[in-house]
């Protein structure tokens, strides 16, 4: 990953619960990604006043709709190697004016649908309301992208797109579970596993040649941002660790501890990106959450008793 690339998370202990959207497509024009909206049913007719609107999926998670609360995610045609785009606010109109959260006003987030890539940069906005980046979508394939930002005067938004890079490119399969991991010589070892509707506790420990890690450098405001995406949908869920630098109670490492909730049983692939001197590192795991559906099971009816061979044996 880039060393330049950074993460941000949403405040302390912050819990999602997560669903999925689908929809429509929009071509984001010669020479950039084609950008694929995804629409839940119930997103159609936002018009950004919740309280009046009791269709309105207030419960849903940010990332899994193009459109909430009145603001659309507009991917916009953009030169090769670049990523744009502007959000449409509830009169139509793109915003320009948002809230610093984290050290920056948005926070673009990628991931590939199989999950073999992931970025988070921040874009630069235009006085016309068009924000740019240096394309963080590494190589061909279907990418989902989050807009992540807080209006002025508004509330906290993540709004989600996919993207596609042409190109051929086969699915990656996702990495088994495991608890431990190394990036850049680091090794990162994740303590606890996400529990279906109820917080969890994850702790992330970082060592380097064996040796732990107790100097991390504060990046937009803590020592870690963790990411979670669900298998198959990308439901998303952004957290930001427990404590605060320079709080005289939060050391800096080895340890960082985040508090997350999962709504339901399934595989997640986590992304921890933390600073260690001038180099942002990003640590990858896949998890499961909960019990996982039995695989069929079929047994071998005994051999008959004139027939000297073995008996059968289950199989599964």
């Amino acid at each position: 990953m880039n060393t330049a690339t950074k993460l941000s998370g949403f405040a302390l202990g912050l819990a999602a619960v997560f669903g999925a959207a689908y929809g429509v497509g929009q071509v984001a024009g010669p020479g950039a990604p084609v950008a694929t909206s995804r629409h839940d049913a119930t997103d159609a007719g936002h018009d950004g006043d919740h309280a009046t609107d009791s269709a309105t999926p207030t419960h849903l998670p940010g990332g899994l709709l193009v459109s909430d609360r009145g603001y659309t995610l507009q991917p916009v045609t953009a030169p090769t190697g670049e990523f744009a785009f502007r959000v449409t606010g509830p009169d139509g109109a793109p915003v320009t004016r948002f809230d610093v959260a984290h050290d920056e006003r948005m926070h673009l987030i990628v991931a590939r649908r199989d999950l073999s890539g992931f970025r988070h940069v921040h874009p630069e906005l235009a006085a016309d309301g068009t924000w740019r980046v240096a394309s963080p979508l590494a190589g061909p394939g279907v990418w989902r992208a989050f807009a992540d930002f807080t209006p002025s005067g508004g509330q906290p938004l993540t709004l989600g797109v996919d993207v596609t890079v042409p190109g051929a490119l086969a699915d990656r399969p996702l990495p088994a579970p495991a608890t431990r991991t190394t990036v850049d010589g680091y090794t990162v070892t994740l303590t606890g596993a996400p529990q279906p509707g109820r917080t969890s506790r994850l702790t992330l420990t970082v060592s380097r040649d064996g040796r732990p890690v107790t100097d991390l450098a504060p990046y937009l405001g803590a020592y870690g941002h963790l990411v979670a995406l669900r298998q198959g949908d990308l439901a998303y869920l952004h957290v930001h660790p427990e404590g605060t630098p320079g709080d005289g109670r939060t050391p800096a490492g080895p340890a960082v501890t985040f508090s997350a909730e999962v709504p339901s049983a399934g595989t997640y692939r986590l992304f921890l990106d933390f600073r260690h001197g001038d180099a942002v590192h990003t640590a990858e795991f896949t998890v499961v959450a909960g019990e996982q559906p039995a695989a069929p099971t079929t047994t071998t009816a005994p051999t008959p008793a004139a027939d000297h061979g073995t008996p059968g044996h289950g199989h599964s």
